[in-house]
C-alpha cells in the first residue's frame, strides 16, 4: 500500500504522521512518501507566529470549531511532556481588542480563562473600548516542522524534494492513495475557484519585554487587517496585513510602513525593538476547509485522493483535528480495499 503526501507544511506533515501512527500496524505493507518543493524553513507555516486562535466567527461551521478544539486539546495534552520544548509548544496569554462590543467567539470555552477586559485594562490601549483576555497556546513551526519530520523519518517515511505537477504523475508512479496538502497551490493540481491567496506580511523583532499577545480587530476592514503583536520564544511577530487575491510573495515597503507604524502606535516601546527579519507569504484562503475523498479519473489512470487544504490563516490552529479527519477517510479507503488486517482476537 503506497501513499504519497503532497505538501510539507504543518498540514502535510501532521496528516502524514497521524495516518502513519494509526495504520502502520494494521497495514504492514504501508509505504509513505512525502513530496514537496518547499520544506521548512521555507513553507507558509514557518512564517506564522504560531498562536492558536481561530477566526472570530466560525460562520456556523461547527465542524471546523470541532477540529480546532481537537487540535487545542491534543496540544494541551503534550504541554506537560518532555517533547513540548522540541515541538516549540508553550502557553501564552493575551488580549483581543475591539472598538465596539462584539459577540463572544465560538472558541471561548476551548481556550483557558476566557474573560472580558476590565475598564482599567482597557486604559492600557487607547482607542479600544472592548476586549477579551485569555490563555492559549503557541506552536512555533520552525521547531514543530522539524519535530514532525524527525518523527516521520524514524518511522521510515521517505522525503522527496520535487514539485508534483499532477495527480497522474504520482499515480503512474504506483501510488494507491494521494493526500493533497498543497495549500494555496492546490489549484495547480485541480482547478478550485474557491481557493485564493490571502497575502500576509510580518516583521520579526527582538522585544523580550513583550510578554502578552495583543490582537486588534477592525470589523470594517476584516480579518488580519489591523495590527497584532505576538511574542514568541525568540522573536516578537508584528503583523496586520491581509490582501485577498494578491499572489505577490515579495516584501512590500508600504506594508512594512503600515505594520510598523500601527504596531508602534499600539505599543510605543516597540520603537526601540531591533528588526531581525521580514517575511511575506500566502494564506490558503477558502470559504471553508476542503477535507474530502475523491476518486480522480483521467483517461487510463485512477487514483484515490484525500484533499486537505484551504485552512487560511488558521492552519496551526486546526491542523491536528484535520489530520485525524483525513486519517478516518484513509481508513474508509482501506476498508473498501479490504487491506486493513482486523485485530487478532485475544485468547
Amino acid at each position: 500500500m503506497r501513499v504519497a503526501v503532497i505538501g510539507a507544511g504543518v498540514i502535510g506533515l501532521s496528516t502524514a504522521l497521524c495516518i502513519h501512527e494509526q495504520y502502520h500496524s494494521l497495514v504492514p505493507s504501508l509505504e509513505m512518501e512525502v513530496y514537496a518543493d518547499r520544506y521548512t524553513p521555507h513553507t507558509t507555516s514557518d512564517g506564522a507566529a504560531g498562536l492558536w486562535q481561530p477566526y472570530l466567527s466560525d460562520h456556523g461551521n461547527l465542524q471546523e470549531t470541532l477540529w480546532n478544539k481537537e487540535t487545542f486539546d491534543y496540544l494541551l495534552g503534550h504541554l506537560g511532556s518532555p517533547a513540548a520544548k522540541e515541538m516549540g509548544l508553550f502557553l501564552i496569554s493575551g488580549y483581543n481588542l475591539f472598538t465596539q462590543p462584539v459577540p463572544d467567539p465560538s472558541w471561548k470555552n476551548i481556550v483557558l480563562g476566557f474573560r472580558n477586559l476590565t475598564p482599567k485594562e482597557l486604559e492600557l490601549f487607547p482607542g479600544y473600548s472592548y476586549g477579551w483576555f485569555n490563555t492559549a497556546l503557541m506552536l512555533e513551526c520552525r521547531s514543530y516542522l522539524p519535530w514532525l519530520t524527525n518523527r516521520l523519518m524514524q518511522r521510515g517515511v521517505k522525503f522527496f524534494h520535487k514539485k508534483v505537477e499532477s495527480f497522474q504523475e504520482v499515480s503512474d508512479d504506483g501510488m494507491d492513495v494521494v493526500i493533497n496538502c498543497t495549500g494555496v497551490r492546490a489549484g495547480e493540481l485541480q482547478p478550485d475557484p474557491e481557493l485564493q491567496p490571502g497575502r500576509g506580511q510580518v516583521i520579526k523583532v527582538l522585544a523580550p519585554w513583550v510578554k502578552h499577545f495583543i490582537i486588534t480587530h477592525d470589523i470594517e476592514s476584516g480579518i488580519y487587517n489591523s495590527p497584532y503583536i505576538i511574542p514568541g520564544s525568540e522573536f516578537t511577530v508584528l503583523g496586520g496585513i491581509y490582501q485577498h487575491g494578491n499572489w505577490n510573495e515579495e516584501n512590500s515597503a508600504q506594508d512594512h510602513k503600515t505594520i510598523w507604524e500601527n504596531c508602534c502606535r499600539l505599543l510605543p516601546a516597540l520603537q526601540k525593538a531591533k528588526i531581525v527579519q521580514e517575511w511575506s507569504g500566502l494564506r490558503p484562503a477558502r470559504p471553508w476547509v476542503r477535507l474530502e475523498r475523491e476518486t480522480v479519473r483521467h483517461e487510463h489512470f485512477q487514483a484515490e485522493v484525500i484533499h486537505n487544504y484551504g485552512h487560511g490563516g488558521f492552519g496551526i490552529t486546526i491542523h491536528w483535528g484535520c489530520a485525524m479527519a483525513a486519517a478516518r477517510l484513509f481508513g474508509s479507503i482501506l476498508q473498501e480495499k479490504k487491506l486493513a488486517s482486523p485485530p487478532q482476537p485475544r485468547l
